[in-house]
């Protein structure tokens, strides 16, 4: 009988721990959105404010992205993460993503920098969100305090409806590289 009352207090321990986990799990998951959305919302601000045309491109584009990335690019070898959210502005929808890169050249220095794509048509969108972005090659001089403001790249078309603003944060970078660099699904922080 002893026994029997020992299994069922491991048994209802076990489950309460698991419900535990969960809940806590959720909660984990909303304050990284949520710390996502408030980093997107803040990097807005700022581009608008270096780059006042920017506003107008992403109220009349059909959706747009913003990542906050950090890099680190020593001699030969190089690489650097990032993640963020795209938003559908029709629907609403956020998609939150990741981003990767590993780079090969020279180059020395680390940086924090910030990616803000505008889509002008959901095929744009949809195909970011979908297929990701891989592109390579790059060469930045960057140099910035992170106190006085961050160094302004201006907006690049990286295909045809789809636009990349790019704003450094601080560091100090010097490099001429050839790399990789790829936008894909957060798969932890979005509804399946």
């Amino acid at each position: 009988m002893r026994k029997i009352i020992i299994i069922r207090a491991c048994i209802m321990l076990i489950l309460v721990m698991t419900c535990v986990t969960a809940i806590v799990s959720a909660a984990s998951i909303e304050q990284k959105r949520q710390s996502i959305r408030d980093m997107a919302n803040e990097t807005l601000g700022r581009l608008y404010q270096d780059h006042p045309a920017a506003k107008e491109a992403i109220e009349n584009g059909a959706g747009y992205a913003v990542f906050s990335n950090h890099g680190v690019k020593i001699l030969l070898f190089g690489s650097g993460h990032g993640k963020g959210v795209a938003i559908n502005k029709n629907s609403g929808r956020e998609v939150f993503m990741k981003k990767s890169e590993i780079g090969i050249g020279l180059g020395l220095g680390v940086k924090d920098y910030s990616d803000i794509f505008v889509f002008e048509t959901e095929k744009d969108f949809a195909r970011f969100i979908d297929q990701g972005w891989t592109f390579g090659g790059q060469a930045t001089v960057v140099a910035s305090d992170g106190v006085n403001g961050g160094g302004f790249q201006g907006a690049v078309c990286i295909w045809p409806g789809a636009w990349l603003y790019q704003l450094t944060d601080k560091g100090l970078a010097l490099e001429l590289t050839g790399q990789g660099t790829r936008y894909y699904k957060d798969n932890e922080l979005n509804d399946r």
